[in-house]
């Protein structure tokens, strides 16, 4: 019996019949590469039920599928069943890329311009070959897709840089003027969200967890033009936020000016050298582009925007530090909160535990949400990297086995992201070893020196080799970027063992979480978030390390300190007590005498 899931994809091939079209591919990202998408551009999951983050599906007359990496595989199995949909895994020894799997099947591939960056069209049409086409259909989904939510236009607000850390926008605007001169360009376009939030200290709520407006962002050096949904608002917010970049001599356009704005430009002036990051730049409007400058005016390459915002400055160093005490503060009364309503035989469960963490979090001044949605998991639903809460029937928290919660906050000074797995009471003798074992291997990574140059992918290997001694592994990277009150996911740098040349450098903010995973047993994640900085200099070239922000503790009940070894079980005994001095001030006395136990030497 058919769901709704395969009737929409009857109707999507419906449509296919009418134009002719081979396949269709339908991206789970929106017109601004973003990874978390609002709801108008949640294309993958109207299509087939998927819910995750990353996932982008291929249609062809007779197959419909789902590209996915490991961190989805358990949960898009779940989530198709009866679809139609079968998943295809990725970022796994031999997997298959929809463009590859596309070459030798399909000649005339439909795209939604307005969802695939230029890149990924490209990767398409190369793989298509001679007398391949892509077919760009804007809102290609708008006629099937029945109450189809709107663009979102929600308040925007403005950053005081000194209250609330960071480079004033006069700044930044100066500064990438300066980069054009020097690269010859004379327009920058800007179409990555958290770029633009960045650029113009501004945020919002257009993307749930994610602080950001959606809106693109012309620069030359004689204009800044901002083009973003205005609408017809009373917002007082929003009101004054336009009136002081206006100040700031920035024009504000609507949303669906860009295309004009682009080409606003006389026959006289000599021809506009345009600037475009093709990584995030839609193809639709890159079709535009192509139409309104000559090819060799128009410049492709890597926004210098997004390594420039990754390198924090000292105000935003302090501020972090700050945020992440607080954030402890919230995260050590959960903790305390959850261990005292379990042991009391109260029945606490997966959802409830989310929503009191998300309480803690809203007492913080400064809190503005939560970075992500939270992964509240007990026991076997733990083994899914990106479990989902539900709401109804979330499974009961017990006094035994392991219980991991993933969560971060959104402050007005940073953005957090914290995972603790946290022994209920008794645990097996193989929970308790892959406890230690993650553990290890994340101390490992916070302890590592390096010298300056190093990139991530070089060092992932420190945070593996404990689990690989044992054949023990994870699917996902071990680090990403963390944006300043911005998306928790960023970038240029990763910890990860694909490849990625960007080196570490001092001022990024990155996570440090490496995992494992037993399907329908348990998973562990341990993580922190860790400054890269100086450590030194020596005959051999100047030296990098780490320092650890986030400032909650580590139970030890679970660890095996043979496992651990004596170098590592020092750091954790060093933790634990700098986060009881740290925290006991700011907590109330039951939570402080508590976290005392649970800090004490192992």
């Amino acid at each position: 019996m058919a769901n709704i899931f395969s009737e929409r994809i009857d109707a999507l091939r419906a449509m296919m019949d009418r134009n002719g079209w081979d396949a269709v591919v339908v991206s789970g990202s929106d017109p601004h590469s973003s990874e978390y998408p609002a709801p108008r551009w949640q294309q993958v999951n109207f299509l087939s039920g998927f819910t995750g983050e990353a996932g982008d599906l291929v249609i062809t007359r007779d197959h419909a599928g789902l590209w996915t990496d490991s961190r989805y595989f358990i949960q898009a199995l779940t989530q198709l069943e009866g679809t139609g949909v079968e998943l295809h895994k990725t970022r796994i020894p031999g997997a298959v890329s929809i463009p590859e799997w596309l070459s030798d099947k399909a000649k005339t591939v439909a795209i939604d311009g307005l969802c695939w960056n230029v890149d990924a069209v490209k990767e398409i049409a190369d793989a298509l070959g001679e007398g391949g086409l892509t077919v760009d259909v804007p809102d290609m989904l708008e006629e099937l897709w029945e109450s189809r939510p709107q663009i979102p236009m929600t308040p925007i607000t403005t950053l005081d840089t000194d209250t609330f850390g960071g480079t004033p926008r006069a700044e930044k605007i100066s500064w990438l003027r300066k980069w054009m001169l020097l690269e010859g360009v004379d327009r920058v376009l800007l179409t990555s969200l958290d770029e633009i939030a960045w650029m113009l200290n501004v945020r919002g709520n257009d993307i749930e967890y994610n602080p950001l407006v959606i809106s693109y962002l012309l620069v030359s050096q004689d204009s800044v033009r901002w083009f973003v949904r205005k609408g017809m608002t009373d917002d007082p917010d929003t009101l004054d936020s336009f009136a002081e970049l206006e100040m700031d001599d920035v024009v504000i356009d609507d949303y669906d000016a860009v295309f004009f704005g682009l080409s606003d430009f006389t026959e006289e002036q000599s021809p506009v050298k345009l600037f475009v990051d093709p990584s995030t730049l839609n193809h639709h409007l890159y079709s535009y582009i192509q139409d309104s400058y000559p090819a060799e005016r128009i410049v492709c390459g890597t926004s210098p925007v997004i390594l420039q915002k990754s390198v924090k400055t000292s105000s935003e160093i302090e501020n972090l530090r700050q945020t992440h005490v607080d954030d402890g503060v919230a995260m050590e009364c959960f903790l305390h909160w959850l261990e005292t309503e379990v042991a009391s035989g109260r029945e606490v469960d997966e959802w409830e535990a989310s929503e009191k963490l998300t309480w803690f979090r809203s007492q913080i001044p400064g809190y503005r949400g939560n970075s992500f949605e939270n992964i509240s998991a007990y026991g076997p639903g733990a083994a899914l990297p990106h479990y989902s809460t539900p709401k109804e029937g979330s499974a009961v928290i017990r006094p035994f086995g392991l219980y991991l919660v993933d969560s971060g906050g959104q402050y007005l000074t940073g953005t957090t992201d914290i995972t603790r797995t946290i022994p209920m009471g008794e645990c097996t003798a193989l929970e308790r070893e892959d406890y230690t074992l993650v553990l290890k291997g994340m101390i490992d990574l916070s302890m590592a020196v390096f010298p300056r140059g190093t990139a991530g992918c070089q060092i992932d290997s420190i945070a593996r080799m404990p689990l690989w001694k044992k054949m023990r592994n994870f699917g996902h990277g071990t680090g990403h970027g963390v944006g300043y009150y911005l998306c928790v996911h960023e970038g240029p740098q990763s910890i990860r063992y694909q490849y990625n040349p960007q080196p570490l450098l001092p001022g990024m903010v990155t996570s440090n979480e490496p995992a494992l995973y037993r399907e329908g047993m348990h998973g562990v994640r341990h993580e922190n978030i860790i400054l890269c900085r100086e450590a030194g200099m020596s005959e051999f070239g100047d030296w990098l390390d780490f320092e650890t922000l986030t400032c909650c503790h580590f139970d030890t009940s679970a660890v095996v300190p043979e496992l651990l070894g004596p170098e590592a079980l020092d750091w954790l005994n060093e933790y634990n007590d700098w986060v009881y001095r740290t925290l006991s001030p700011h907590l109330p006395t039951e939570t402080a005498s508590w976290l005392r136990e649970k800090t004490m030497p192992i």
